[in-house]
């Protein structure tokens, strides 16, 4: 595969994640933090991180809203639930599992 296309297929495959996760607000960040290890704040701060590499600096806000497709408050006052003590809990004990915040070329 060429390099353009290879960087058009990783383009669209991050926008259907963001699609879908958008579609899913039904599924909190912890769950996805405690089963996966990454949630929708990690894939803002990889694609504000990467932004940023490449020379074109993006708002925290501006990040937050291209994943969740709205306000990041207004989609905590929509769709985010209290975490459990259990879902707190896994969340602490999975720390070492949590994604690092880099950009890769």
């Amino acid at each position: 595969m060429d390099e353009l296309t290879r960087l058009k297929a990783e383009a669209a495959a991050f926008r259907g994640l963001v699609q879908h996760l958008q579609k899913r607000t039904d599924v909190q960040n912890i769950d996805l933090m405690n089963l996966a290890g990454f949630c929708r704040n990690c894939l803002w701060k990889w694609y504000r991180a990467a932004a940023e590499h490449y020379g074109a600096p993006l708002s925290v806000e501006a990040a937050q809203e291209t994943v969740y497709g709205m306000p990041l408050a207004e989609w905590k006052a929509k769709y985010q639930t209290p975490a459990t003590p259990a879902q707190e809990q896994a969340f602490e004990a999975g720390k070492s599992q949590h994604a690092k915040i880099t950009v890769l070329d």
